[in-house]
């Protein structure tokens, strides 16, 4: 039996970012550049103004009042039609090119706004308010390194370089497959004959939390529990780029999965983690795609998906911060584990009035209670050396949800 860090770096190991894929621009907000992006153009085009104003020659300016002959006017979209020359002003709009000779623009409100001829009233403005030609990037500058996350102001920078698409690492395909005689899928539930069949909520779950994680789930379904319904589930699931399975890794008379695993060629790795809820759990090669055994317990699926399978989706994605990051949390009551393993308990973790974070049990720690789950907002880490925990002792806790800072490493202690 191994440990969380032990596992968590087993899998890793195995996992690289996925080859490139072209991705219109605007839809690439989130996903990871996997190669340079290089601006085929300069940025801004053209000397511009950054208001609406007057683009005057500061040598005309330096003493008031000024009054200046205005030439033309330029709205943003139209382009000067001659240079600037001695005692000479353009009435430019925001965005607009500023003519040859200007080298600042005078804002409207400290001018009469004249518009054959001008008065300068204000100087405060020489020699700014022009955006210049390459300002932000030049036609060959490298833009976007490969490896960095796309923001919104990636996206808009890009945009205005004109570039349509964007090379990203692609989106991993998992394949999802739960087993269970059962089990039902949620479309074929039915309250009727009662206590017959429950529904496969972990097919459902683990799309769910695939789809958040950033990749594309594909659910191939329930296997019966025999090792031929699952040796074709498995035989399916051969091309996609990672494969999770749920229930039937333990050592039940039909507990099939790790023999279908293997008369299918694969290899495996590790099978059992010291860990409370989730200690089933498989990993190994199928070929070149790994492939992840979740205990079939619903928590226990979710609990070792986000420290297992999340990291493991990310880490295709391009991502360098995989790990949700954990934090120092105080035990807000006794607790007493039952085994010495590591534990993950569902908490609601809040601020007490000194500001440091409180953990609170958020109900039965029950593998298959899932209301408990769904009321917690985060994973309490305990190491398992110390079977009695007390009241107020520090400990970390791995939040739940998006509201995380990325970190480069797992840290459970």
């Amino acid at each position: 039996m191994i440990t969380v860090a032990e596992a968590s770096e087993r899998i890793l190991a195995r996992i690289g970012a996925l080859p490139e894929e072209a991705v219109a621009t605007g839809s690439a907000g989130g996903r990871v550049l996997a190669a340079p992006v290089v601006a085929p153009v300069d940025s801004p085009p053209w000397n511009n103004s950054s208001m609406d104003g007057y683009a005057v020659r500061s040598s005309d300016v330096r003493e008031l009042p000024a009054s200046l002959e205005v030439i033309e006017e330029i709205a943003a979209g139209a382009f000067p039609s001659r240079a600037l020359g001695a005692g000479q002003a353009a009435r430019v709009m925001t965005g607009a090119p500023v003519p040859d000779g200007a080298d600042s623009v005078i804002r409207r409100e400290d001018t009469d706004d004249g518009r054959d001829v001008v008065s300068i009233r204000e100087l405060r403005d020489l020699g700014k308010n022009i955006r210049l030609q390459g300002e932000d990037f030049r036609a060959g500058d490298i833009i976007f390194a490969a490896g960095e996350t796309l923001s919104v102001a990636h996206i808009g920078a890009i945009a205005s370089a004109g570039m349509k698409a964007v090379k990203v690492h692609r989106r991993p395909r998992v394949a999802i497959i739960s087993s269970g005689d059962e089990l039902v899928e949620l479309g074929d539930f039915s309250a009727q004959p009662a206590g017959r069949k429950i529904v496969s909520s972990n097919s459902v779950t683990l799309f769910a939390l695939v789809s958040d994680a950033g990749g594309a789930p594909i659910d191939l379904g329930i296997a019966r529990d025999t090792e031929d319904s699952i040796r074709k589930k498995l035989d399916q699931a051969r091309e996609s780029d990672l494969i999770i399975t749920t229930a039937g890794i333990s050592v039940g008379d039909h507990d099939h999965v790790r023999s279908a695993f293997a008369s299918l060629g694969g290899i495996l790795e590790f099978w059992k983690v010291r860990m409370r809820p989730g200690a089933p759990l498989a990993f190994g090669m199928l070929g070149n795609t790994p492939w992840i055994g979740l205990s079939g317990n619903p928590v226990s699926a979710i609990v070792t998906f986000e420290l297992f399978v999340r990291p493991a989706v990310r880490k295709m994605l391009g991502f360098s911060s995989l790990f949700r990051q954990t934090i120092p949390v105080r035990a807000g009551h006794a607790i007493t584990l039952g085994a010495p393993l590591m534990h993950f308990l569902r908490v609601t973790v809040a601020r007490s009035t000194s500001g440091d974070y409180v953990a609170k049990l958020g109900g039965s720690q029950s593998s298959g209670v899932l209301t408990a789950m769904a009321r917690s907002n985060a994973l309490l880490i305990l190491p398992g050396d110390n079977l009695n925990v007390a009241a107020g002792e520090m400990h970390r806790a791995l939040p739940l949800g998006d509201d995380f800072h990325g970190a480069d490493r797992l840290v459970l202690e």
